[in-house]
């Protein structure tokens, strides 16, 4: 519960710092104390949580998702569709230069990691399986992402994503 109360008492403060330096990020001692156990692993330590068993596989409200640490707007709602994988999916990025892609071989296979790029946080991995237009599956993990509705995007900082949900 403690932890749970210090992330909603801080995340204001959080939200808004992807428009600041990075050295302004809080350090790995301040993250353990930020996120929760699975929230820590997945974004430093490049874990993954379980499919199915995760808070937005199967968010269909309206709103943007933003990376956990940092803020940085990452994915649209508008974009997102259910890949049937257990986790939240989208065709594309909401802000491409928020994105890094890094490829990764581990055991004989080669993936795609995605991070954000200003917190460098492991967001999940994307594929070349999803709709068209793009073809692509960002399937992310939600303990990295941060939903914001639609009607708190004026509010928190990103108004400017409205415009998009009003098509």
């Amino acid at each position: 519960m403690k932890i749970v109360l210090v992330v909603c008492m801080i995340f204001p403060v959080i939200v808004y710092s992807w428009q600041f330096e990075r050295s302004k990020m809080p350090s790995k001692e301040e993250l353990k104390k930020i996120l929760t156990p699975i929230q820590y692993e997945v974004t430093q330590e490049e874990g993954t949580e379980r499919a199915f068993q995760n808070e937005y596989w199967d968010n269909k409200e309206e709103g943007i998702y933003v990376d956990i640490v940092s803020g940085e707007p990452l994915f649209s709602s508008k974009d997102k569709y259910d890949s049937g994988t257990g986790w939240p999916s989208f065709s594309k990025p909401l802000v491409k230069e928020n994105i890094v892609e890094k490829k990764e071989r581990r055991f004989f296979s080669v993936r795609t990691e995605v991070k954000s790029k200003f917190a460098n946080s492991h967001l999940g991995h994307v594929f070349p399986d999803g709709p068209p237009p793009t073809g692509l599956r960002y399937c992310m993990n939600s303990a990295a992402l941060k939903f914001i509705p639609k009607l708190k995007l004026k509010e928190l900082g990103y108004e400017e994503f409205l415009k998009d949900f009003n098509k």
